[in-house]
């Protein structure tokens, strides 16, 4: 792995909480004069995960002279909870938190690839109804296995082991749960499964490990009962977006894939969509076949 490939673990303090991510690619600190005019991705992950899930993602674009930046969301991975659980843990904070990230990165355009909430997280940067600047700041966007509108049964689902994340005596449990609740990701490796374990896992006052992250994001939901019904900020988007559907996904349903087509970006020609086989929610981003398409539409997207 050369220099460039090795990501730079930072902090800032972003609307006012303490966000981590992980910086990868050319344009890395101290390197920026390196390559000042790197395009960049910012790669932002699902709802109870973190930003080292991108690694594999990061890792491609980083070799093809991409910045590549992955957040850990307000309460995720190594980022602060939120105090203000109901207020915080919503969209409309996280494209607080984008922007201040593209202002403390000095990032005046970025491509932006998310997992389902990630995805979310982008659209409604796009969409600039929130944060007026990131409309401007977005060149194009991914999202990976997210829609306007998601099916509410799997929402249901995602909250129930979401809010209240299960404890073991050992990391070898923790990684066989994963490994049940994250199988329509589709292929991982033993050493992903692990890198995804280990990189997600925090150990409790009892010694036991839990999953990296507060339960009480899942409030989002209760506090917030439509937060993620979202098409005014999908038919504002005036950029190229390339949808990943997992073709077994329970939350992102053809019938609104077929509404996304008919609106907005779609419906001014601006909306690829791929179907991602052997994945329900959401294709872990990890394998060729995945992340060549990606890599394709953003660079047409930069010309």
């Amino acid at each position: 792995m050369s220099e460039h490939h090795i990501p730079l673990s930072r902090y800032a303090q972003l609307a006012g909480r303490e966000i981590h991510w992980l910086e990868w690619g050319a344009a890395n600190p101290p390197d920026a004069s390196d390559a000042p005019d790197a395009p960049v991705v910012i790669a932002w992950h699902g709802l109870a995960r973190t930003g080292r899930d991108m690694d594999e993602l990061a890792q491609h674009f980083a070799a093809r002279g991409f910045r590549v930046i992955c957040p850990d969301t307000l309460g995720r991975g190594l980022s602060q909870w939120s105090p203000l659980p109901d207020e915080e843990y919503t969209l409309r904070f996280y494209a607080r938190m984008a922007d201040a990230l593209c202002d403390e990165l000095a990032l005046e355009r970025v491509h932006w690839v998310g997992t389902s909430m990630g995805g979310a997280v982008g659209t409604v940067c796009a969409s600039g109804l929130f944060e007026p600047r990131m409309k401007a700041r977005i060149a194009s966007l991914v999202l990976n296995d997210n829609a306007p509108e998601l099916a509410q049964p799997a929402i249901e689902r995602i909250r129930a082991y979401a809010g209240q994340p299960p404890a073991f005596d050992t990391v070898a449990e923790l990684e066989a749960f994963f490994r049940t609740v994250y199988k329509p990701y589709g292929w991982l490796s033993d050493a992903q499964w692990r890198r995804l374990t280990e990189s997600s896992t925090r150990r409790l006052a009892d010694g036991r490990v839990t999953p990296h992250y507060d339960p009480a994001m899942v409030r989002q939901f209760s506090a917030h009962d439509n937060d993620y019904l979202i098409w005014p900020h999908y038919d504002a988007i005036e950029v190229p977006v390339l949808c990943l559907r997992g073709a077994e996904s329970d939350l992102v349903l053809p019938d609104v894939v077929a509404q996304m087509r008919l609106r907005g970006p779609g419906a001014a020609g601006r909306l690829e969509v791929i179907e991602v086989p052997a994945c329900g929610h959401a294709p872990a981003l990890n394998v060729p076949e995945q992340l060549e398409p990606i890599e394709g539409f953003i660079r047409a997207a930069g010309r």
